[in-house]
């Protein structure tokens, strides 16, 4: 990496995810229209990436690829001077097939879009299905489409199922990994599970990069550490709607605000997207 880059930190908007409702907090983005503004605002505050989940008419996650187009159209339409890397779930509706879980990276070709390494127990209530043949299937699709996969891992072992995909050449180094900490079922968040999170990743996939945010009161805590260790952050209502103990936050853009006064404060600088687009190696 250029040496120029070095306090440089990426900031991550995930606006909406999967399960917050107006409900849950009023402010979060649910339509295309709504969905695309956010990320710009978003970018304006500083965001480098935009993690976008798409929601259907009732509000539900959805991998409609439908969606996925009108949102991506509205923010080049709209705003044409936005440079923003756009990052596109594979994952946001349970029932969704592998291929309609892949049906927007073909037609679309992103920049980015995640890659959940392993399944798991989700929420205590459900499956979080990636298969083998799900996961060699979207690496090579990747590949294709010159599409940086953002390696999500809510444990270690999905580390080391990274390692093994490098290896058997379904995944290309440099990875970039983010960091999903404090989910359910998923590894607590804490800074002492961060740094065995960092160490696995060291020793597995040397040479990455990465990324992390904490859900719920383990936000803070998670950006602070992941600042200090030279990573990366994410942050939006797609992983808290509360942007402190009893606040609701006003938009995904407050959270953005927040992280880069973070970041300056501990004497770096957030990335610009063409920045984040030289550490990450995208091209």
């Amino acid at each position: 990496m250029d040496k120029s880059l070095k306090n440089k930190r990426i900031i991550t908007a995930a606006t909406t995810g999967a399960w917050p409702k107006k409900e849950n907090n009023p402010n979060v983005p649910m339509t295309p229209a709504e969905i695309s503004e956010d990320i710009y605002k978003c970018w304006q505050a500083g965001a480098a990436i935009a993690h976008v989940h798409m929601r259907d008419d009732n509000g539900n996650g959805t991998m409609d690829h439908n969606k996925f187009r009108e949102t991506v159209e509205l923010v080049h339409k709209n705003h044409p001077d936005c440079d923003i890397i756009l990052n596109l779930t594979t994952s946001g509706q349970s029932d969704a097939t592998d291929e309609a879980r892949m049906a927007h990276i073909k037609e679309l070709k992103p920049e980015m879009a995640s890659y959940d390494c392993g399944s798991m127990n989700w929420m205590n209530n459900g499956l979080f299905l990636n298969t083998p043949k799900f996961l060699e299937e979207l690496g090579l699709l990747f590949q294709e489409t010159n599409t940086k996969p953002e390696i999500e891992a809510f444990d270690p072992g999905m580390i080391a199922n990274a390692a093994y995909y490098l290896k058997k050449g379904v995944l290309k180094a440099p990875l970039h990994f983010q960091f999903c900490m404090g989910c359910a079922n998923g590894i607590p968040g804490s800074v002492k599970n961060l740094l065995f999170m960092k160490e696995t990743m060291d020793q597995l996939c040397p040479g990455s990069t990465w990324s992390c945010f904490g859900v719920g009161h383990t936000a803070m805590e998670i950006m602070y550490a992941a600042i200090a260790l030279g990573g990366n952050i994410r942050v939006g209502m797609e992983d808290n709607v509360m942007y402190s103990k009893g606040v609701l936050a006003e938009s995904n853009a407050q959270f953005v605000e927040r992280a880069k006064r973070v970041i300056e404060e501990f004497g770096c600088e957030a990335a610009t997207p063409d920045e984040a687009r030289q550490i990450l190696g995208l091209k």
